[in-house]
Parts: C-alpha cells; sequence; structure tokens
C-alpha cells in the first residue's frame, strides 16, 4: 500500500508494518491506524498515521537513553492489547532547535504487540518518570568544549 507523507514524501507501506489503536492516540483520538517506518540512521522510527499525512510522531527505543527505564505494564491495558509473549515499548521524542534539549515521553510510553499489530499510549500513573525526560542526559555543556 502506498501511503502520503508529509515528511518524507510517498512510502510502500507492508502490512506488518500497520498497527490499529483502537481509541487512537490521546489529543488524536480519531486517528486509529498507523504505520511505524523505522529510520535507517540510529534508533528512531515515525509512527505515521494513514488517515492524516501530515500527522506522524517521532519514536525510540527509551532503553537506548535510559536503559534502567522500566514499569509495569497494568493488567487491563495487557489484557486490551492481548499481549502474550511479544511487546515492544517505544516514547516519542520532541525535538528541540538544540538538539540537546530534545525530550523522550517517558511518562506516556507507546506500547505495542508486533503479534496482533495493535498499539496503545498508556499513561503511568503514579510515575516519578515525566513527559520531558533529557534525550541525552550528559550532553556537554559550553566550558567542556573543546576551543580552537
Amino acid at each position: 500500500m502506498n501511503i502520503e507523507t508529509s515528511v518524507l514524501g510517498v512510502l510502500d507501506i507492508k502490512d506488518e508494518q500497520i498497527y490499529h489503536f483502537p481509541k487512537g492516540i490521546p489529543g488524536f483520538e480519531q486517528e486509529t491506524e498507523f504505520a511505524i517506518i523505522e529510520l535507517e540512521e540510529g534508533p528512531f522510527a515515525y509512527l505515521q498515521s494513514l488517515k492524516t499525512e501530515e500527522l506522524a510522531f517521532l519514536l525510540t527505543d527509551p532503553f537506548v537513553f535510559y536503559p534502567g527505564y522500566e514499569f509495569e505494564l497494568p493488567e487491563a491495558e495487557a489484557e486490551e492489547l492481548e499481549i502474550e509473549q511479544s511487546v515492544v515499548v517505544r516514547a516519542i521524542v520532541t525535538l528541540r532547535e538544540k538538539l540537546e534539549e530534545s525530550t523522550l515521553n517517558l511518562l506516556a510510553p507507546i506500547v505495542f504487540n508486533p503479534d496482533k499489530r495493535a498499539g496503545k499510549q498508556i499513561v503511568l500513573h503514579h510515575s516519578t518518570y515525566s513527559t520531558r525526560q533529557l534525550l541525552w542526559r550528559n550532553s556537554p555543556k559550553k566550558e567542556d568544549e573543546l576551543s580552537c
């Protein structure tokens, strides 16, 4: 299937890239079909709406940036996604003008069941994580930069 995207142009999407979000994503409840488009460079991907070409979220594997990231998936959410074995967790990235200020939403990860091709953004209640965790926690400060 070919889809039009505002960022990457026309793409040929395979069925296994398409995920159904029964309740949409908070703020985008009418958007229920998305494709995961893996980027060749780095641990990033786009979650592209199949309905709205201008709607895409930049995703990453949160464990790459926060190896100790963990949470307990509520049983109701696991049942809704029909998770039996396979699960994939991604976080939405917000890019800033200064890249070192870019953030991850660790408070509301996106959980995928690749077996059923279902997805849902899960809000972690009673969590210490933030919607704006710095992507690069140890970015160099100006005084640490080399001068010529």
